[in-house]
C-alpha cells in the first residue's frame, strides 16, 4: 500500500473517532434550537421576581416589551420563576396567531373550533352575539389582510395561585361585509380594507402542563 494512501486511511480514521467523541458529548441536534444565550435568559429571575442582571444587563425578553422595574416587569419576572419555558416574545408569537384564528372563528360564527381557547364568559359573550346575527338572518364575510400593530400593555401574577394575566393591543387589518337574508349587502365593503382595534387579555396557570392560553376579557 502506498504512503499518501495509508495517511489517507488514517487521517479517515481519526475524523471518525473525533466525531462519535463529539456526539456522545454534545448528542445529535434536531431542528431548531434556542441559543446558549436565549436559554440562560429564561433563568435569570430570582424568587423575589426582581430582574437579575446577567452579563452587563437585564432579561432583554422582559425589557424589549415593558419597562424596567415595571409592575409588569416584575409581574413577568415571576411568571420565569415559575416557568422556565415561558418568554414574553415566544407568547407574543402564538398571540398574533390566536388573535387571526380567534378573530375569523368570530365573524364565521364557528366558535367551536376556538372554544378551548376561550374563557366560559368570553364564549358566552361570543356565542350570544353569533346567535342574534343568526336571528336577523346576518351573515359576515371577512377576509384576514395583517397586523399592524402588536403590543403588551401590561402584565399581572398572582404568586398563590400562579395565575398569570397578559393583555395584548392588536391592531388588524381586515376586509368585511355583512349580508342579509337575500344575500345584499347591509353593511361594509369587499373592497375596503379597515383597521380592527382591539385589547385583549388572556391567562394561563404557570407551570401547569396546559401550555395553552385562554383569552378571558376583551375591549377595545
Amino acid at each position: 500500500m502506498n504512503s499518501p494512501l495509508l495517511q489517507l486511511l488514517v487521517l479517515a480514521g481519526i475524523a471518525i473517532f473525533l466525531i462519535l467523541k463529539l456526539r456522545s458529548v454534545l448528542g445529535t441536534r434536531e431542528g431548531f434550537e434556542k441559543p446558549v444565550i436565549a436559554e440562560r435568559s429564561a433563568r435569570q429571575v430570582a424568587d423575589s421576581g426582581h430582574l437579575k442582571v446577567i452579563e452587563g444587563g437585564p432579561d432583554a425578553d422582559i425589557v424589549d416589551h415593558v419597562p424596567a422595574e415595571s409592575p409588569a416587569a416584575r409581574a413577568l419576572a415571576q411568571m420565569k420563576a415559575v416557568d422556565e419555558r415561558f418568554t414574553v416574545s415566544d407568547f407574543l408569537a402564538g398571540a398574533r396567531g390566536a388573535y387571526e384564528m380567534i378573530l375569523m372563528a368570530f365573524e364565521a360564527g364557528e366558535l367551536d373550533r376556538i372554544r378551548p381557547f376561550l374563557s366560559q364568559e368570553v364564549y358566552e359573550s361570543f356565542a350570544a352575539a353569533v346567535e342574534a346575527r343568526e336571528k336577523q338572518g346576518l351573515t359576515v364575510e371577512a377576509k384576514f389582510i395583517g397586523l399592524r400593530e402588536l403590543k403588551l400593555v401590561d402584565a399581572e401574577f398572582d404568586p398563590e395561585t400562579r395565575e398569570a394575566e397578559l393583555t395584548v393591543r392588536f391592531v388588524g387589518e381586515l376586509t368585511s361585509v355583512v349580508r342579509d337574508k337575500a344575500g345584499e349587502i347591509v353593511e361594509g365593503n369587499p373592497n375596503e380594507v379597515k383597521r380592527q382595534k382591539d385589547v385583549w387579555t388572556f391567562a394561563r396557570i404557570m407551570g401547569s402542563d396546559d401550555p395553552n392560553w385562554q383569552l378571558v376579557a376583551t375591549g377595545g
